[in-house]
C-alpha cells in the first residue's frame, strides 16, 4: 500500500471501528509490503520512488499525529505511519514506501519519551553499573546507549532544558517533564572538559544533562 492509501484509510475511519489494512501490519506494527508493490532485483529504490511532496499530516510537540487537522485517534495507524518515518540529511521528514515518499511536519521530535525503567547491568571497566531504558508513546522501548545517547539542548535566551534521546537513526524522543525529572534525580557530577557537569550513566556511557549551575529547570 502507498502512503495516498494509508490516507485514504485515515479519512475513512468510523469512531468505533479500527482501521483495517490487510497484509499491512504484523506484530509490533511493522508493515510488510505486499506483492506487486517491491521492484525487480537491483532496482535503486530510492530512484524508483515516486516524489509526493508534503503530505498533509502533521506531528505534534506531544506526539499527536494529525492528518489535514485532525488528530489520528488509532494508534495502530499511527504505529504503521511511524514505521515508515525517516529523517534527510537536511533535516526534513519523509514518509517512505518502496513506491513513493512525501514529506511530514514535525513540530519538535516524533516521538515523546513517557517513561523510565532503571536496572542494573554488569557494564565493565569500573564504569557505575545502570541501564536506562525508556518507553515512547508508540510503546517502543529504547535504551541510552552510545548509538542511542542522550542530548540537552539549552534553549539560547532561557537556558531551559530540552531533553532528547535518539530512537532510531535520525530520529528522536522528546523527553518528557516527569521523566527529566527521574533523571535529575539520578543524576551524578563529573569533570568534562575542565567542568563540573551533571549527568546520568547508561550501558557504560555518561550523558550530561547539563551544566551544575542551570540545571534548575525542568523540561516541558
Amino acid at each position: 500500500m502507498t502512503v495516498h492509501g494509508m490516507e485514504n484509510t485515515v479519512q475513512s475511519m468510523e469512531p468505533n471501528n479500527p482501521p483495517k489494512i490487510a497484509g499491512e501490519m504484523g506484530a509490533g506494527c511493522v508493515p510488510r509490503q505486499p506483492a506487486g508493490c517491491v521492484p525487480p532485483a537491483g532496482t535503486v529504490l530510492a530512484r524508483a520512488r515516486q516524489e509526493c511532496g508534503d503530505y498533509a499530516i502533521r506531528i505534534g510537540r506531544d506526539g499527536t499525529w494529525y492528518y489535514k487537522g485532525s488528530a489520528i485517534q488509532r494508534k495502530p495507524m499511527v504505529c504503521l505511519f511511524a514505521s515508515i518515518l525517516k529523517r534527510g540529511n537536511d533535516g526534513a521528514y519523509w514518509l517512505e514506501t518502496p513506491v513513493e515518499r512525501g514529506r511530514i511536519e514535525v513540530e519538535d521530535a516524533p516521538f515523546v519519551a513517557v517513561e523510565l525503567f532503571w536496572r542494573d547491568c554488569d557494564c565493565g571497566g569500573g564504569v557505575p553499573q545502570q541501564c536506562l531504558t525508556f518507553r515512547t508513546n508508540l510503546d517502543e522501548m529504547v535504551t541510552a546507549d552510545a548509538r542511542h545517547p542522550i542530548r540537552v539542548q539549552l534553549c539560547p535566551k532561557t537556558r531551559e532544558p530540552r531533553p532528547y534521546i535518539t530512537v532510531r537513526p535520525g530520529l528522536e524522543a522528546r523527553i518528557s517533564r516527569p521523566v527529566f525529572y527521574e533523571l535529575v534525580a539520578l543524576a551524578e557530577s563529573e569533570m568534562l572538559e575542565g567542568r563540573e557537569v551533571l549527568g546520568v550513566w547508561s550501558e557504560g556511557t555518561f550523558f550530561p544533562i547539563d551544566e551544575m549551575p542551570t540545571l534548575d529547570m525542568a523540561a516541558d
